[in-house]
């Protein structure tokens, strides 16, 4: 028999929710944009180094949708590309990605869409929001870097020179665009939640 108290509680969202599908195809379709930026706006290259902005969507993906549904919306990137669309960098797809030594940092926006979007669930500030972004953007980096390092070790024939050091100064360049982007992705994730009004 249902009691009174069962009748008053809310009934919880799934997270596959007609919405949350809409939101996961939006930022799919921008990582695959953010990946390959450079071939619709050519000049965004510093010093050879292309910029792209798929550590800025995965982090904004976390911190609108929140940290289950942003997380979401990059796993469907990750198997969309997988399943051979050419959604990741110099638009290439297909499971044979899985031993590009980049592919860690694709498997860490996962990562970086929770741990931003658990962030900000527990803080709504607007130094919240950035402090998640930076966050976010160290756990790309953490994965991604150890992951390319162990490929080259293992299976992707790394010259004898390529050392772990060398991995991480290979990370320089592009550090400082992202940690701007980063903050970026913070202010702008900030007004968009109150704009957009996600329920998490």
């Amino acid at each position: 028999m249902t009691t009174v108290t069962e009748k008053m509680k809310p009934k919880s969202k799934s997270v596959m929710s007609p919405l949350t599908l809409v939101y996961s195809g939006m930022f799919a379709a921008l990582m695959m944009i953010g990946a390959n930026i450079t071939a619709f706006v050519p000049f965004l290259m510093v010093g050879g180094v292309p910029i792209t902005l798929q550590t800025f969507f995965a982090i904004l993906a976390g911190l609108i949708l929140g940290s289950r549904r942003g997380a979401l919306a990059m796993t469907v990137y990750m198997f969309i590309g997988l399943a051979g669309a050419p959604v990741f960098a110099r638009f290439s797809g297909g499971f044979g990605s899985i031993i590009s030594p980049t592919f860690g940092f694709i498997v860490s926006f996962i990562l970086v869409a929770f741990i931003a979007g658990k962030i900000v669930e527990k803080n709504s500030k607007l130094y919240g929001y950035i402090i998640a972004a930076l966050v976010g953007m160290v756990v790309n980096y953490l994965i991604g870097t150890n992951w390319m390092y162990y490929a080259y070790k293992l299976w992707a024939a790394a010259p004898d020179a390529f050392t772990y050091k060398v991995a991480w100064l290979w990370m320089m360049p592009p550090l400082p665009k992202d940690i701007v982007l980063a903050v970026l992705a913070g202010i702008f994730g900030h007004r968009m939640y109150k704009v957009l009004k996600v329920r998490r």
